[in-house]
């Protein structure tokens, strides 16, 4: 007999994995440096244990969702969005989860607010406390976001005024905006795409991913995501020219949103695709220069964009990057310093040449392409995060194509997994902390099912 599965179990199931998430964190997510704790320490070993025992919870939860959602009695996508406001709840307050970028983005937008060039500087130019929080490998860094997150950031600072919890939780609300919009998106654009918006909104915004990076990691993905999507959906309709606005918006937050402006050429048809173009070009610089003239930022983002990534980092290209910069070495070659920009460069041309493939030659609908785009986009790039996963994923759950969604489903469970929650890089101790707490949590579920089992067995025996 299968182990019962409905609606409620589900969200409840959910909810105790986003509390452990929460409660964990307190302990062994991304703290202020003043309230860090070592994580061989038992508090911060048993934070450490509590993360993964929710991390899995949390997976299952909404891997049982996904069972219920394709079964006789599927919920309808309002049910379904009370189910991720109450997965989300534990979280609002919980302290940042699996990456310190948000401190960045706190540094950044008070460098704003004094008037610094956040396109020559990185933090350590602003100096002070909230300097001090940054990661060290970005502190020296200039960002490469857009006017539109920027001017968001500085008008947090203004409001906070540089007080960091205050700053933290200014910055978890602007990415629930985010994931909000994402799902006000989702399911009109799976009911154009032929797909049912209950899969859609499971797949692409329960998703462990967007609860675990855009929630509790409060990353800017939010916002650009949430921006695109609304975009794409009121470009279908009348209103193309604001869908244009909203996805320039969208860009002018993370660059890689800029794709979605060929997806509203696309879109419009081949009849008028002179004029459509010429339109949506305009359209696009004429926001990008306002914005831009508003936020007093200027066009540094885009020399910013070479911003160098994390030597940790483990895109494809950096891996073979460094393998083989360690061979030429080894032999004693000249040529090792270039191997890893060789390597970024070479990334970036297939990059081109699959994009371009998937839309001269695949031809899938342009909401669909658009999605494909954004997973080769961050699969080959030269910097990698679990979240990066997020740009094509999004997009690919509102699309008419199953098996690609199971896949897509399959790599958000595994990704769910790979990253700490204090951001920082595993060591051995913290791996084995980390596998005993999903451990106990899969050894909790088998005993749940199995206590579940017992009743109707004795109705049968």
């Amino acid at each position: 007999m299968a182990f019962p599965v409905d609606l409620r179990r589900c969200q409840a199931l959910g909810l105790a994995g986003s509390a452990f998430l929460a409660l964990g964190g307190e302990t062994a997510g991304a703290l202020p440096v003043q309230d860090l704790l070592s994580p061989t320490s038992g508090r911060g070993a048993l934070g450490l244990v509590g993360v993964y025992f929710g991390v899995v919870l949390l997976t299952a939860a909404w891997a049982l969702l996904g069972k219920v959602i394709r079964g006789p009695e599927p919920p309808t996508p309002r049910a379904l969005l009370l189910v991720l406001a109450v997965w989300a709840a534990p979280l609002l307050l919980a302290p940042p989860l699996f990456s310190r970028d948000v401190y960045s983005y706190l540094a950044q937008g008070a460098m704003v607010d004094a008037h610094m060039d956040v396109y020559l500087h990185g933090p350590a130019h602003l100096g002070g406390p909230l300097a001090d929080e940054v990661a060290p490998m970005w502190r020296h860094t200039a960002t490469p976001y857009g006017p539109v997150f920027l001017v968001m950031a500085s008008g947090l600072s203004g409001l906070t005024e540089g007080r960091i919890p205050a700053g933290l939780i200014g910055m978890r609300l602007i990415a629930l905006l985010g994931v909000a919009l994402m799902a006000v998106a989702l399911p009109r654009l799976a009911r154009h795409g032929g797909t049912d918006p209950a899969v859609a909104l499971w797949l692409g915004a329960l998703n462990p991913l967007v609860l675990l990076h855009l929630v509790a990691g409060a990353h800017n993905d939010a916002m650009m995501l949430g921006l695109l999507g609304v975009g794409l959906v009121l470009a279908r309709g009348r209103w193309y020219l604001l869908g244009v606005v909203l996805v320039t918006l969208a860009a002018l937050v993370k660059a890689p949103a800029a794709l979605g402006l060929l997806a509203l050429v696309v879109m419009r048809g081949r009849t008028r695709w002179i004029r459509t173009t010429a339109a949506t070009l305009t359209v696009a610089s004429a926001t990008t220069a306002a914005v831009t003239a508003l936020a007093g930022t200027g066009y540094g983002w885009i020399a910013a964009l070479r911003t160098p990534v994390s030597p940790q980092n483990w895109s494809p290209t950096s891996v073979l990057g460094r393998a083989t910069g360690t061979l030429l070495h080894g032999l004693g070659s000249d040529l090792a310093p270039l191997a890893l920009p060789a390597w970024r460069a070479a990334g970036l041309l297939l990059t081109l040449a699959v994009v371009l493939f998937i839309w001269l030659r695949l031809r899938p609908g342009p909401v669909y392409a658009l999605g494909l785009s954004l997973a080769v986009v961050a699969a080959l790039g030269p910097a990698v995060r679990p979240w990066y996963a997020l740009w094509g994923l999004f997009l690919i759950a509102a699309a008419r194509n199953a098996s690609v969604q199971r896949r897509v489903a399959a790599a958000s469970g595994v990704l769910a997994l790979a990253v700490l929650p204090s951001g920082d890089p595993a060591d051995t101790a913290q791996i084995v902390l980390a596998v005993c707490g999903g451990v106990l949590a899969v050894v909790v579920l088998w005993q749940a099912e199995q206590a579940s089992r017992a009743p109707a067995l004795e109705r049968t025996a």
